[in-house]
């Protein structure tokens, strides 16, 4: 079995730390790819390993999230965040019944302005207003928060790996969330673009999941939209011709003028 990275969970005081002086994920706050892996109470104790998660999540409808990721990336301009005005929802069709867009409003709290269908078929109820911790365990809920503050502050974008446990009347359910950063029409980072999808129907409401694992991606260290440079030239110049097509034809001068000013007296 290929070794695979060990990760504190959120929050926690690796070794040396104290000793250090360091103060929990201190070290962690660079702008690098962050791989978190979370133990739950199900399974006695089993971590779901990053190769384990890496291969569920092919089966979470990964080409549309992937489709979702690349649009909101071409919506950087610049490499900054965009705004919520830059998100067209007929660009994320396939993912509408999924997707939702919180509103930051406590650090480590947000909650669901729009939500699609799939979440209240999730809760059994209307999810709009509630925050998303309520689509997690209670045990896990300071784990989201502190990711929560990351996705804000930082900023960065967010990939949870989920699991509902199964009982009576009802299977286990898997999950994958993606939370993707958004700034607000007054231009802070307090928006966010959501995506919760399962790999089958809720069955019996409401459904509530444990955090198996999360990648945390930095903006800082995400790279640019290939295309924008293309992208920006190719806007120019098409804003360049269509003035100059638009632009109104030189008058031809005329051998005599239409007007003469003429004096009372008669003189011209």
């Amino acid at each position: 079995m290929p070794n695979t990275p060990k990760a504190a969970p959120v929050g926690g005081m690796r070794a040396g730390d104290k000793a250090a002086g360091r103060s929990p994920r201190q070290d962690d706050q660079g702008d690098r790819t962050i791989n978190m892996v979370f133990k739950g109470p199900f399974g006695r104790g089993n971590v779901l390993t990053l190769d384990a998660a890496a291969k569920r999540r092919t089966g979470l409808r990964a080409l549309d999230i992937e489709a979702m990721r690349a649009y909101w990336t071409a919506q950087r301009a610049g490499g900054d965040v965009p705004r919520r005005a830059d998100i067209d929802p007929r660009k994320i069709a396939a993912l509408l019944p999924d997707v939702f867009v919180a509103e930051r409003i406590a650090p480590g709290l947000a909650r669901m302005r729009v939500a699609g269908l799939h979440l209240s078929d999730l809760m059994g109820m209307e999810v709009r207003g509630m925050p998303i911790s309520a689509l997690i365990e209670p045990g896990d809920r300071d784990q989201l928060a502190d990711l929560l503050v990351d996705l804000f502050d930082r900023p960065a974008t967010l990939d949870l790996d989920l699991v509902s446990v199964g009982g009576l009347g009802r299977s286990q359910l898997h999950g994958r969330l993606i939370l993707l950063p958004l700034r607000s029409d007054l231009g802070d980072i307090s928006r966010a673009l959501g995506c919760l999808v399962t790999d089958d129907a809720p069955e019996r409401t409401p459904r509530r999941f444990f955090i198996k694992s999360c990648k945390i991606q930095p903006i800082g260290e995400m790279p640019l939209p290939a295309t924008s440079t293309v992208m920006e030239r190719h806007t120019a110049r098409g804003i360049e011709q269509g003035m100059e097509q638009h632009t109104a034809p030189k008058l031809a001068r005329s051998e005599r003028p239409y007007l003469r000013l003429v004096r009372q007296d008669g003189a011209v």
